[in-house]
């Protein structure tokens, strides 16, 4: 049977666009699901890239004003793909409308924003899905399995990193990704909130956390509004300030017991998009990296004693979670753009058919958890406990 679903997109910049066409892949990649994500309207204050989404992208309308997605009756799913500090505001505003809500990530301009978010949708009994998009790679999920499964045994240590260059030359613009009032955080809600997800699924619940910041960059040219990314360079502009941190470490202990190390940057030279975990157990170890996201690094082990035992390099074919819905056989190299088609496609199914498995607002408040254990750390220098956040609607 189809089921026809009306999307509405707030924020057409690339992360916008990027959504737009996951939702209008579904229907193709997977023709078994009866799911038919109809385009409805999309918004952005810039009018010309309301327009490319219309004009290009295939949505019926197109406006300037957001109100304009929640109010429409054809829309079930308000997605927002904005700058942080319209979150709230527009995720309210959906879920008292009744909306369903995809939100990237970070959900708040801070962890406690992100805990009143949660809250919010909560109440009003919407299902919601975050942007947490690497935990889709089909070898991710292979090395979840493995984990749950028990061949690697118990987890000792947990490496997690996302290392990226897009801020590394001193005339990168001054997007609002470095504002502390439009974006919040910088590197620890951009960066280290895929890494804390990430950990959360294959390691378990973060018991408590020491961490430090650092902001290596402090001036940057100002943007011109509508134009570029946060990857663009242009020194012609006059200089504006970064109000928020370019670095992220972090040493954690997980209530297993295991041992963890995080560290993120956006300002590193080498890394393009190193996204990436190591995992060490009694029986075992895994390594992926997002860079070389189609294969991943296993050892294996029966005998835990044993000085030696072998390591394989594992490619990603149709037998790991969610390829055999892009390619028929292994070894053909999945993209960044695939990986939000599948998780859209999780995120309909919770809707749709009540699937577990797709992370939503309720994850990102468990990350909104550490993160905010990372910042007491910063203002104290002393090991924090990770804790629920008070909420104030």
């Amino acid at each position: 049977m189809t089921q026809t679903i009306g999307i509405g997109v707030i924020g057409m910049g690339w992360m916008g666009l990027v959504h737009s066409r996951a939702y209008r892949s579904i229907e193709d990649r997977f023709p078994q699901s009866g799911l038919k994500p109809q385009l409805v309207i999309c918004a952005d204050d810039v009018e010309a890239r309301a327009e490319q989404g219309r004009s290009q992208i295939g949505f019926t309308q197109a406006t300037t004003h957001w109100q304009r997605v929640i109010e429409n009756p054809d829309v079930q799913i308000v997605n927002i793909t904005t700058p942080n500090v319209f979150h709230l505001p527009m995720v309210s505003a959906a879920v008292a409308a009744g909306k369903h809500v995809f939100c990237e990530k970070p959900v708040g301009c801070s962890p406690q924003e992100t805990a009143r978010i949660a809250a919010t949708a909560r109440t009003a009994g919407v299902c919601s899905g975050v942007g947490y998009n690497y935990r889709w790679a089909p070898l991710v999920q292979y090395a979840r399995q493995l984990i749950s499964s028990g061949k690697l045994g118990e987890i000792t240590h947990y490496r997690g990193r996302f290392l990226v260059g897009y801020g590394s030359h001193p005339d990168s613009v001054l997007s609002w990704r470095f504002q502390r009032e439009i974006a919040g955080t910088g590197a620890l809600g951009d960066l280290m909130s895929h890494v804390v997800d990430m950990a959360h699924m294959l390691a378990g619940p973060i018991e408590s956390i020491v961490s430090q910041q650092h902001t290596y960059i402090p001036t940057r040219p100002q943007a011109t509004p509508g134009k570029g990314t946060h990857f663009s360079v242009d020194a012609s502009g006059p200089r504006g300030k970064v109000t928020n941190e370019d670095y992220v470490s972090a040493l954690a202990r997980f209530e297993s017991g295991a041992q963890g190390i995080f560290e993120v940057c956006r300002i590193v030279n080498g890394p393009r998009c190193e996204m990436a975990f190591e995992v060490n157990a009694t029986k075992g170890a895994l390594k992926w990296n997002f860079e070389r996201m189609n294969e991943i690094e296993i050892v294996l082990s029966d005998d835990a004693s044993e000085p030696h035992p072998g390591s394989a390099v594992v490619i990603a074919g149709p037998e790991h979670p969610g390829y055999q819905h892009f390619y028929p056989g292994p070894g053909n190299s999945m993209s960044y753009e695939d990986l939000k088609t599948l998780e859209m496609f999780h995120f309909l199914q919770r809707i749709t058919n009540d699937a577990p498995g797709a992370p939503g607002l309720e994850e990102a408040l468990k990350v909104a958890e550490v993160l905010a254990a990372m910042t007491g750390s910063w203002e104290s220098g002393n090991w924090q406990e990770v804790q629920p956040i008070p909420v104030a609607l």
